[in-house]
């Protein structure tokens, strides 16, 4: 019996020590200060407050650049972010493009019926004038 209460202390001793690692692991995450803590939003804040008023308009003086710089950079990243996309097949495009043109067509139909009846029912009401 004092063998099981041994293995069972010894087996909470190995839970406690695992409970330390996450715990520490989480601590060394939550303590490191250049890498802002991703939460599903934007690290904005984080980098607000890293950054004084100093180092912004230090910053500011050296990143100023000229307007065909400017133009160059949104070019490269423009071709950057068309590199991430994930293309259509020719398959999925032909596919999409039928969903999307009989979805126009049904809706054409369906508001050309009622333009047509609405019309119809203004004349019926003031009358034609021909």
């Amino acid at each position: 019996m004092a063998e099981n209460k041994r293995r069972s202390e010894d087996a909470g001793d190995d839970d406690r020590l695992n409970d330390e690692v996450v715990d520490d692991v989480a601590a060394d995450d939550a303590t490191d200060a250049d890498e802002p803590v991703s939460r599903g939003g934007t690290a904005t804040r984080a980098r607000a407050k890293a950054e004084s008023a100093d180092e912004r308009k230090t910053r500011k003086d050296t990143e100023r650049v000229g307007l065909f710089a400017r133009i160059a950079r949104f070019f490269r990243e423009v071709v950057a972010e068309l590199r991430k996309v994930i293309w259509p097949t020719r398959k999925e495009l032909l596919t999409y493009t039928a969903v999307v043109v009989t979805f126009v067509a049904v809706m054409l139909t369906i508001v050309a019926g009622l333009d047509y009846a609405f019309a119809k029912g203004v004349l019926w009401v003031f009358g034609n004038p021909s």
